[in-house]
């Protein structure tokens, strides 16, 4: 479908439809042109390259809603202000004076101020019969869901957009309240679903799980370097430290560098949008930087780069920083914490003691999605952010499939949205649930699955290792599998007697890597028990008596 008209094919009667320019898979942003009645509107605008929205000399919508400053949703918005300067973008308060922080490259004066701010719960009306309403979202400070009304003489249509949202509170933000949005029945949810199916343990739970991980390699005596966009997970992680009992106290050193601080210092100059308890934090002691409170929170720049990790220290860092000259030459390699799911692959070119991923939630999961779902009773729910294969997850969902018409469009596809005075069941999405077979003999018992679930790109980190892990939940068994990080954790926790030559005893093994430049196994990770010709004694067997 040609970009220039996307919804020219549209009849005079239809009263609703989306044409995603783009729909966020992968490293894909996310940019959605809605049409009510003879409106159009885009939500957010996510694009790095914003020439689909240039396909005519008219601006491509009547105006822009912007629902939070991250760059999957807003890098385009400069270069689309530039490109139609009459255009007007909105956001909330919040995201207008954190947007900048997406052009870091250009100097302050060169970025005008674009963007409007518009009132949080209250009802803004842009022309007869076609009114906004922002709800704070969750996910990151400014971040919000837009209700778009469109009334006719004969009926009243409602799209609620979720932009990214989060239903649990976090250290800086509180959680989308579904209370405030209970009796609003939307015609169409445009909703994310950046993690499908899956199902999270408590947010509280993934901090302490994170925080007894870094614990865990400071004890260690490793530094712990922490690889995270600019917005959102980096201060939320430095509120986590600066507020978790493990590390109250602790004469422990937290650099911060580049976007990470720029974000911080943003972050600063909005303190009275912050939750009650974030600011009355901050009465007490600042809220990011501090040499005096330990953990002691200090901006990382060139003076210090080649001097940290002489003791165990934090580095929370941009995950596009090229990280290879930060430590001193006599330091320990650090371990390396990404978050699931990191928007760049992780850099080769440093030497690191291990890698881990944890998980931080900002994004719901299953439960909060069918939850947000089911209390907004919407007819039409369009899928969006996440890969193809999540996004199957969730339209394969029977709860979902027997109550509401669901759609997950690939980016240039329209979608139509009629709406009906009653609610016609929809065409079931393609079947995402899969039989297999279990044929038991003696002790042994063998899993047959169809080639279906072999097939999913999932299925390679799966059957990594070819072994499983099976537990119960509830009624029904639930099937894990084991990857070579967690069997080679589990092997590094077996003791090694000292006076076998093996890579548990030579001093090139650190972190369950070889270093040694000699070894055919440097660089890579080895078991305790492993050897190579060119082993070395970490330290020389006690004589026996």
């Amino acid at each position: 479908m040609s970009h220039q008209r996307p919804m020219a094919s549209l009849c005079e009667d239809d009263q609703l439809a989306c044409f995603p320019y783009a729909v966020g898979h992968g490293a894909e942003g996310v940019c959605l042109l809605v049409q009510m009645g003879p409106h159009r509107i885009l939500l957010d605008c996510g694009l790095e390259n914003i020439s689909p929205l240039q396909a005519s000399s008219n601006p491509p919508a009547d105006f822009v809603l912007c629902s939070h400053a991250h760059s999957d949703h807003a890098q385009g918005l400069l270069a689309l202000h530039h490109a139609f300067p009459q255009l007007p973008i909105y956001a909330s308060e919040v995201t207008t004076q954190l947007l900048p922080l997406n052009w870091s490259e250009l100097p302050p004066q060169k970025i005008p101020k674009f963007c409007q701010a518009l009132p949080s719960r209250s009802p803004v009306e842009f022309c007869d019969g076609l009114s906004a309403e922002l709800f704070p979202a969750g996910h990151l400070p400014g971040a919000t869901a837009f209700l778009l009304t469109y009334t006719t003489p004969k009926k009243t249509y409602r799209l609620f957009y979720t932009g990214d949202f989060f239903l649990s509170n976090s250290r800086l933000v509180e959680g989308l309240s579904i209370e405030s949005l209970r009796g609003m029945q939307p015609d169409v949810l445009i909703v994310e679903g950046t993690y499908g199916s899956a199902r999270h343990p408590h947010r509280r739970q993934q901090e302490n799980q994170l925080v007894e991980r870094i614990d865990r390699a400071i004890a260690q005596n490793y530094s712990v370097l922490l690889p995270v966009s600019s917005l959102g997970l980096g201060q939320e992680i430095l509120m986590l430290l600066r507020s978790h009992h493990h590390f109250t106290g602790r004469n422990l050193d937290i650099w911060v560098e580049g976007s990470v601080a720029a974000g911080c210092d943003a972050y600063l100059e909005l303190l009275p949008h912050f939750p009650t308890s974030v600011q009355n934090f901050a009465r007490h002691q600042p809220l990011f930087w501090d040499e005096r409170v330990r953990p002691r929170v200090r901006r990382l720049d060139e003076r210090q780069l080649a001097s940290i990790g002489q003791s165990p220290c934090i580095v929370i860092t941009d995950d596009a920083a090229d990280v290879s000259g930060y430590w001193h030459p006599e330091a320990s390699p650090p371990v390396m914490l990404r978050p699931e799911h990191p928007r760049y692959p992780t850099r080769d070119n440093v030497e690191l003691a291990d890698i881990e991923t944890y998980l931080l939630a900002q994004h719901g999961d299953r439960l909060g999605t069918t939850q947000l779902i089911h209390n907004l009773r919407p007819q039409h729910v369009i899928f969006i952010h996440g890969s193809p294969t999540y996004l199957a997850d969730l339209t394969g969902l029977e709860e979902l499939q027997n109550r509401y018409h669901l759609h997950s469009p690939s980016s240039g596809t329209l979608v139509d949205l009629p709406i009906g005075e009653t609610f016609i069941q929809p065409a079931a999405p393609a079947e995402a649930n899969y039989e297999g077979e279990l044929t038991e003999l003696g002790t042994v018992v063998t899993i047959t699955l169809p080639e279906a679930i072999a097939a999913d790109p999932r299925w390679q980190d799966f059957a990594d290792t070819g072994l499983v892990e099976a537990r119960w939940q509830g009624e029904e068994i639930v099937l894990r599998g084991l990857s070579q990080r967690e069997l080679l954790t589990q092997a590094s926790n077996t003791r090694v007697p000292v006076n076998i030559d093996c890579c548990g005893n030579c001093r090139h093994q650190r972190g369950q890597r070889c270093w040694n430049p000699a070894s055919p196994l440097y660089g890579f990770k080895v078991t305790p028990e492993g050897y190579c010709p060119v082993f070395e004694a970490a330290e020389s067997p006690s004589p026996t008596s």
